[in-house]
């Protein structure tokens, strides 16, 4: 099957084109948001081809995956020489992200759009989104394992939070300099050295990271903090369980569903939260047991060969 789709998220993304299909990558010369082209962080099969707006057009695609609201209002279809997704060829519309504003206002891009099939990638995003009469289905993360690299010898936290300044209090920003006083953080992610020097007098921030080298650091320290408040089920939250961290998380969103007691602290009291940090950065044979459990709930629940097996069983339905 040749299924194309943008490079809009690329941990999500690393896990979807290790599947048995042909990708399609849209790119353009300036590799901006409409044509990143392949990951150069991440490492991608070589079923992943980069299209550019000429290749596309006259491209056999079997499917498209469509993850932005400009890609449903316009961008694919242009993409595609004049096709339109989901009536002149199949199409699903991907949800990453929790719905921003009143509950009561929460409607989706792609509601009313029977063509289509809305995919969501945890069940509270399926419950707070209002897609109307569109069709729905969750398919929860995959992550590629890293393998169990946790050696915790650093008695630091590691935080990763992508525009960490940017995004504010929708990740927990504004947390981590009162939580910093507790333990020393560690920021990873992009644009982090934006917060040099606002984290507290023991905290460092590190930015663009290879993939596989953000595993092997984040591994090193002794606990994983996730200090988001509302945002989708953040992947870097499930690679730290998958390396065999511990973890500390808000009890928001997806987060009480894929962190078990037996795999770390999830609560919204920050005094708690940070009385964990304290003592697990400070126990660190109980941070491993904590690991270790972490891993396996995170191997059975968000391996990759579900993942990959719930899209196929997906993809065949809206193709035939």
């Amino acid at each position: 099957m040749r299924v194309l789709l943008w490079h809009v998220h690329g941990s999500w993304t690393t896990a979807f084109v290790q599947g048995g299909h042909e990708y399609l990558v849209p790119v353009l010369p300036d590799r901006g948001p409409d044509g990143r082209g392949r990951a150069r962080t991440y490492p991608w099969p070589d079923t992943v081809i980069e299209v550019c707006p000429e290749e596309a057009a006259g491209a056999d695609v079997d499917v498209v995956v469509l993850q932005r609201p400009e890609e449903l209002h316009g961008l694919a279809q242009r993409w595609l020489g004049g096709r339109r997704p989901g009536i002149d060829v199949p199409a699903v519309y991907l949800e990453h992200n929790a719905p921003e504003g009143p509950v009561n206002a929460m409607g989706h891009h792609a509601a009313d759009r029977p063509e289509l099939t809305v995919v969501h990638v945890t069940y509270f995003n399926e419950l707070f989104w209002d897609t109307g009469t569109t069709p729905t289905r969750v398919i929860e993360h995959g992550v590629v394992d890293p393998g169990h690299l946790y050696s915790g010898e650093l008695a630091r936290a590691a935080v990763v939070v992508n525009e960490a300044r940017r995004r504010g209090r929708v990740t927990g920003t504004d947390l981590l300099p009162c939580l910093g006083r507790h333990v020393p953080l560690d920021l990873f992610g992009m644009k982090a050295a934006e917060l040099d020097g606002r984290l507290g007098p023991f905290a460092a921030c590190i930015e663009d990271l290879p993939q596989a080298r953000l595993h092997e650091e984040m591994a090193r320290r002794r606990v994983y903090l996730h200090p988001v408040r509302w945002t989708s089920l953040g992947l870097s939250l499930l690679e730290a369980m998958h390396l065999g961290m511990p973890v500390l998380a808000l009890a928001t969103t997806e987060v009480v569903e894929a962190v078990p007691a037996e795999a770390g602290v999830v609560t919204n009291r920050l005094d708690v939260l940070a009385a964990e940090l304290r003592r697990l950065v400070n126990e660190p044979e109980e941070a491993l047991l904590l690991g270790k459990a972490g891993r396996a709930a995170a191997l059975a629940r968000y391996g990759l060969g579900r993942f990959l097996a719930d899209w196929d069983e997906l993809l065949a339905e809206v193709t035939t």
